[in-house]
């Protein structure tokens, strides 16, 4: 698997000058490596990290979980939404301030975090309606999905960006374009800087597998949390005018057990969850609703 420079990638990310989770991150990351660590250990190194804690109140009594009275304790957030959900928020929210910012051509950074939430949602949205009993866990890989593009980007430059450039105008994915340059893909990439940051290896197989989708997934109930996180990563980017993978999305929807709900009103419901979260996160709204590409 060799680069442009001619070295494998995973001596190229080793090379790289990656960012480093906070301590906090770290913390919570070894603690969940134990089942029997609950609130009270939890509670523990975000109390000590301010900004953290704060970031966690405000997630815990946004209208994303419409607690009628205001959570003022990180124990009793954690106790109220679990400890996997208050783990995966410290990660991605972690990482949401690792990557680099930058914007070449028609990258830009807020857009990829559009995307990534975009696809969260999905994940998160079709694994609780197939049954998935990881839901919090396919958020976190649909939104890590693609940490490795503005990595990669910063480290290939030119070659790399010429990539991201072509996508609006070519009928191919990115990991197709980066497979017959590269011979590897972001997910491979993914799936590198995601062990180096210790990530729970369920949370890397689903950042590795993401670029491809089997119909298949969506009847096996150890198999439904891939097929989620592969499928959101063809939704359409915020980006571009039209839809090219419609049809293929179309077509694994349609084979799933009848529990999916339609297209319609399933994307209704997410560009609902989008304007929530994305005020949460201080992000723009994209300014085309997902479900409008379903009329084109």
């Amino acid at each position: 698997m060799a680069s442009t420079s001619g070295i494998p990638l995973e001596e190229q990310l080793r090379q790289a000058q990656l960012p480093a989770l906070p301590q906090s991150a770290i913390h919570l990351l070894e603690l969940s490596r134990n089942p029997d660590n609950g609130p009270a250990e939890y509670a523990v190194p975000i109390e000590a990290d301010p900004g953290l804690a704060g970031q966690i109140l405000r997630f815990v009594n946004s209208s994303f979980f419409g607690f009628r009275t205001e959570v003022t304790s990180v124990r009793l957030a954690i106790n109220l939404v679990g400890v996997r959900t208050i783990r995966n928020f410290a990660l991605w929210s972690a990482v949401f301030g690792l990557l680099p910012t930058m914007r070449h051509g028609t990258f830009k950074i807020k857009h990829l975090w559009q995307d990534s939430l975009r696809r969260a949602l999905f994940a998160r949205q079709l694994g609780r309606r197939l049954g998935a009993d990881n839901e919090e866990d396919l958020f976190t890989a649909a939104l890590l999905q693609d940490l490795s593009v503005p990595i990669l980007l910063k480290e290939i430059g030119e070659p790399y960006a010429e990539l991201i450039d072509r996508l609006p105008n070519e009928g191919h994915r990115l990991s197709e374009l980066e497979q017959e340059r590269f011979g590897w893909t972001h997910a491979d990439a993914g799936a590198i800087i995601a062990r180096r940051w210790k990530l729970p290896e369920s949370l890397v197989r689903l950042i590795e597998g993401h670029a491809t989708v089997d119909p298949r997934w969506g009847h096996g109930r150890a198999t439904v949390g891939q097929l989620a996180v592969s499928l959101s990563a063809i939704l359409p980017a915020s980006v571009h005018d039209g839809w090219r993978e419609k049809g293929e999305f179309l077509r694994v929807f349609s084979q799933l057990p009848p529990t999916r709900g339609n297209p319609d009103e399933f994307f209704v419901a997410l560009d609902k969850d989008m304007a929530q979260f994305s005020s949460l996160l201080k992000l723009t709204v994209p300014s085309r609703p997902l479900v409008s590409y379903l009329i084109d």
